[in-house]
């Protein structure tokens, strides 16, 4: 068997969710000179219910990579959407993490190696990237993590 992203996901035990759609008036993807921007993924546990909180308030930084993990795994999801075949995918570019945190919370670049690490496992070296990772005051549906991406693709 041939060693893609499709069958390390399976490899995994990942199924991926189908694409979120939009929650408001924008697109979850846009191609453009080689690029895929990806909009913010949100979490979503096992059952579909947002992951909600607030990391340092009641939500621990184990917890907030999960959340993480979870909005990787809606980005992989709508790069499939996007791209038909995530052998498209030339490299993760960047990653932005935002981190819903109680005020002295510095944790954040943690809680976004939940997102990092499943993208290196997924793309392998193609999946390093650039990244932020920053704590906010509050996030849509009061979840405790969303994360947007710009992707590198093959035509």
């Amino acid at each position: 068997m041939t060693d893609t992203p499709a069958t390390r996901l399976a490899a995994l035990g990942i199924t991926l969710p189908v694409a979120a759609p939009p929650a408001a008036n924008y697109v979850p993807a846009v191609a453009i000179d080689g690029l895929l921007h990806i909009s913010g993924q949100i979490p979503f546990d096992d059952a579909g219910a947002l992951i909600k909180g607030r990391l340092g308030d009641g939500v621990s930084v184990a917890e907030g990579a999960e959340a993480a993990r979870r909005c990787a795994i809606g980005l992989i999801a709508q790069m499939q959407a996007a791209l038909g075949d995530l052998g498209r995918v030339r490299r993760i570019v960047k990653l932005g993490v935002f981190v819903a945190s109680a005020p002295d919370f510095t944790d954040q670049p943690e809680v976004g190696n939940g997102a990092s690490n499943l993208m290196v496992e997924i793309f392998g070296e193609a999946g390093r990237h650039a990244r932020s990772a920053v704590g906010v005051y509050a996030l849509p549906r009061g979840v405790a993590v969303e994360i947007d991406a710009i992707i590198a693709i093959r035509d």
